[in-house]
């Protein structure tokens, strides 16, 4: 029991230690983009490089993705309160989430089709 409870205090610990370098980073550096987005990057160097192992961050990680719907609960509440500017936009946004869909799909079938040729020929 206490080593499991010990993983789950483990994996969030080093989910939060680099959330907590990408807030730092991004007020330091007074950068445009959000610190959760920066320890995420940084949490998927350490992962990639395997200077952190995947199974210290497994336990914490497997838990916040079950219950990723009740996360999302307080911002869908928070865009019921703003109704009326989300209909006011709603063009705006339907197209934007098509064109930028649009351009991952085709960025990502461009790349996937260079890699398969490139293994192929070698």
């Amino acid at each position: 029991m206490f080593q499991v409870v010990l993983r789950y205090l483990i994996s969030f610990c080093v989910i939060f230690i680099c959330l907590w370098a990408g807030l730092t980073i991004q007020h330091w550096l007074h950068l445009s983009i959000p610190g959760s987005v920066i320890g995420m990057i940084i949490l998927f160097m350490l992962l990639s490089s395997g200077i952190l192992p995947v199974t210290w961050v497994q336990p914490g990680a497997s838990l916040f993705i079950r219950y990723m719907v009740f996360l999302f609960i307080p911002v869908s509440v928070g865009l019921m309160s703003h109704f009326d500017i989300l209909i006011d936009n709603a063009f705006s946004i339907f197209l934007s989430v098509v064109v930028g869909s649009a351009i991952v799909l085709i960025c990502m079938g461009t790349a996937l089709d260079r890699y398969l040729k490139r293994k192929e020929h070698s």
